[in-house]
């Protein structure tokens, strides 16, 4: 038998499940049709680690619950909350690690709507008192992993050009941001499990959703922050993990690490708790998109400058988590602006063999003027390195974003 991982969070409570669960080695944990009545006694199977179920019987489920709700549909005795309610009851299955997706469950090569992705994110934020909360994390999870581990150049170049170009949606654009970030460091350079990723990728997603909407006014906010926002502030890690724990999220490591992102120490990630290792990265991370990102009342930083901040800890010593960062994206990451050797303005579009030699598109030739047809430059050859990266509020042209992803 074939098995695809499923999250806990998609198991329905008081409600028979509609599909058998298994472990790793695919013996039976409990059949269809079973009911579980309390969230503890899914957590007594947290003790068989990874849960799985058999893509086929899932599939035979989506067939008939897609044939239920159009019989719905149809009928004119059927109420739309009697609609919503059954699909509710058709869970996505989602895999424990970001951008591990079973071919059997979702095509891969689905393109990515990035503006349909922050407003998802958006709501997941805002409405953390939903019942389907957790579905939507899982989902979001999902979509970002199938991304990275498919283009992760392209996840890069569309999350830093939204949270460079505006800032519509800034919370949820942030925390994909810092997610995506965190992911890459995790796998391409800290070799962590896909367990810890995980766990570290739903920290990321979740660590301000205590704050979302006043994080959004904060951008725009002329305004000092008053005392009645700075205690708003100094208390969302607290709020965070009380909003996780009432959506049922039992995982210490996950709440710890939210709890802990804004005030872990520096140094080493080495003989660290699990948690504290999540936390110091997030840390890194969350300060390197702050400074992308532009505020009423000052422009954004420039991505090299932004990182360099992020490489030196807060004694000025090389920090082991930020290190990780730039080596996971780069000294100029995709999404960010440089200037040429040649004199053009170019942005970056890939990641190079080395940190200091990305792909870039040009957008503005040497005489200043904007290209009509981007034009890639081999930023390792002398005449097209790489001489300082430019600040967006510099950029006459705007680029198109969907253009330019084509490009990466």
């Amino acid at each position: 038998m074939k098995l695809a991982p499923v999250s806990f969070s998609n198991i329905p409570l008081g409600r028979p499940l509609p599909f058998s669960l298994h472990n790793a080695e695919g013996t039976l944990l409990a059949s269809r049709g079973y009911v579980f009545n309390e969230r503890e006694a899914l957590d007594t199977l947290a003790a068989h680690g990874t849960l799985f179920v058999d893509p086929q019987e899932v599939r035979q489920y989506r067939r008939a619950m897609e044939a239920q709700v159009n019989a719905m549909v149809n009928s004119q005795n059927t109420t739309l909350g009697q609609i919503a309610d059954t699909q509710i009851m058709a869970p996505e299955m989602a895999p424990t690690g970001l951008g591990r997706l079973p071919d059997e469950l979702d095509d891969p090569d689905a393109p990515i709507d990035w503006l349909d992705m922050q407003s998802r994110a958006n709501t997941l934020l805002r409405d953390t008192k939903s019942l389907r909360f957790m579905f939507r994390l899982d989902r979001l999870q999902r979509d970002l992993g199938r991304v990275l581990a498919r283009n992760p150049d392209s996840a890069l170049f569309a999350l830093i050009h939204l949270t460079a170009s505006e800032t519509r949606y800034y919370s949820a654009t942030h925390a994909m941001l810092v997610c995506a970030m965190c992911s890459l460091a995790a796998r391409d350079v800290l070799n962590w499990s896909p367990e810890l990723e995980t766990t570290m990728v739903r920290a990321c997603l979740t660590m301000n959703i205590g704050m979302t909407e006043l994080q959004d006014q904060l951008t725009l906010q002329r305004e000092p922050v008053s005392p009645k926002q700075r205690a708003h502030i100094d208390a969302h890690a607290e709020r965070s993990v009380h909003l996780l724990r009432d959506r049922g999220v039992r995982d210490p490591i996950w709440l710890e690490a939210v709890q802990q992102h804004h005030h872990v120490s520096a140094g080493p990630l080495g003989g660290r708790t699990p948690a504290d290792q999540i936390a110091r990265l997030i840390h890194r991370a969350d300060g390197f998109a702050a400074r992308l990102s532009p505020r009423a009342t000052r422009p954004p930083m420039a991505p090299s400058a932004a990182m360099h901040a992020t490489y030196f800890d807060e004694a000025k010593k090389v920090d082991e988590a930020g290190a990780s960062l730039i080596k996971a994206v780069g000294i100029y990451p995709p999404g960010s602006f440089v200037k040429l050797a040649s004199n053009e303005i170019a942005t970056v579009v890939r990641r190079g063999a080395n940190t200091l030699t990305p792909r870039v598109a040009v957008l503005v030739n040497r005489e200043g003027m904007p290209m009509l047809e981007p034009a890639i430059r081999d930023t390792r050859l002398n005449d097209h390195r790489i001489l300082s990266s430019v600040n967006y509020k510099d950029i006459r042209v705007r680029p198109d974003l969907v253009r330019l992803l084509a490009l990466t």
